[in-house]
């Protein structure tokens, strides 16, 4: 079975293509075909002027109507789309999801920060780890962060915060965010076992990458703080010279960095891991369950 998932986040849109193949008849195993990422950088008309501007919304169509094309040329038969923190917030948002209907047929839901960490809770990477920690999914995008907190194999709690990078590239996280998540952290973290992150979004991908880490080997802290001293330092035409870096990457990860730094010293996080899974991969986990639940032909 090919099943499909598009993400239209805050800083890009994303579309996977993934096989889901019955090798085990315990466990399905998803193999992706295709990943396709485009910088609508929708964040930066948003978190400013409250609304997404007609040129941003045209590419918005543009950038759905090929992915339409590339998932017929793939056979796909099934699809699930969501968009979440930047057109959550935008006043237009929902007139320009009615449009991308109109015009692709592709039916994309707005959803909640609640329900976008229930979907990066999904990828169940906690499952395959010790029970003798607990683990912090941490999702950061352009407009939010989402949390997933899990102990003795149980999910104790999801949240969503409204600080991202773009936001914070743009001076609109308050102090009193900050604080709010500080003090959330520490209290719904506190008495569990010891606290092990798993990072998931495009930032913390690009960081492993450049550590030349080995999979399924963690970062640590203080290897994410020299990062952050790193990328400080330098311009923007720096990093993208000396680390290969597109523009769309290079400003937005150092507030990543911070937010993922500031997220395991609160929840005393020594290391994270980092198994290349977002939203979109809990999408596709989700989409599959609901095909299995519905009797549909699993091809």
């Amino acid at each position: 079975m090919r099943l499909a998932a598009i993400d239209i986040g805050s800083n890009a849109a994303r579309l996977l293509i993934s096989d889901v193949l019955h090798t085990s008849p315990a466990k399905p195993e998803f193999m992706k075909m295709s990943l396709v990422r485009v910088p609508l950088r929708l964040g930066f008309d948003v978190f400013d002027k409250g609304e997404i501007t007609q040129a941003r919304a045209e590419k918005v169509v543009k950038t759905i109507k090929s992915y339409k094309l590339l998932m017929d040329v793939y056979d796909v038969k099934h699809v699930k789309a969501c968009a979440t923190s930047a057109m959550r917030d935008a006043a237009n948002g929902p007139q320009i999801m009615e449009r991308v209907k109109a015009e692709t047929g592709i039916d994309i839901t707005i959803i909640s920060g609640q329900e976008e960490a229930s979907f990066i809770y999904e990828n169940h990477v906690a499952e395959n780890m010790t029970s003798d920690e607990s683990y912090l999914y941490v999702d950061v995008g352009g407009g939010s962060t989402e949390l997933t907190f899990f102990s003795d194999g149980k999910l104790i709690f999801k949240e969503s915060f409204n600080i991202g990078t773009i936001r914070i590239l743009k001076n609109q996280v308050a102090e009193q965010q900050w604080d709010a998540m500080k003090e959330f952290i520490k209290a719904r973290t506190k008495g569990y076992h010891h606290v092990t992150a798993i990072g998931s979004g495009g930032n913390i991908n690009k960081i492993f990458s450049i550590s030349k880490r080995k999979d399924g080997k963690p970062l640590t802290l203080e290897l994410l703080r020299d990062y952050y001293k790193e990328f400080s330092s330098l311009s923007l035409d720096q990093r993208m010279s000396l680390y290969r870096l597109r523009e769309d990457r290079a400003d937005v990860i150092v507030p990543a960095l911070l937010i993922y730094i500031n997220v395991m010293r609160w929840a005393d996080a020594d290391n994270i891991f980092v198994p290349k899974i977002g939203l979109a991969d809990g999408l596709i986990q989700s989409l599959y369950e609901e095909i299995s639940g519905t009797g549909a032909k699993v091809e």
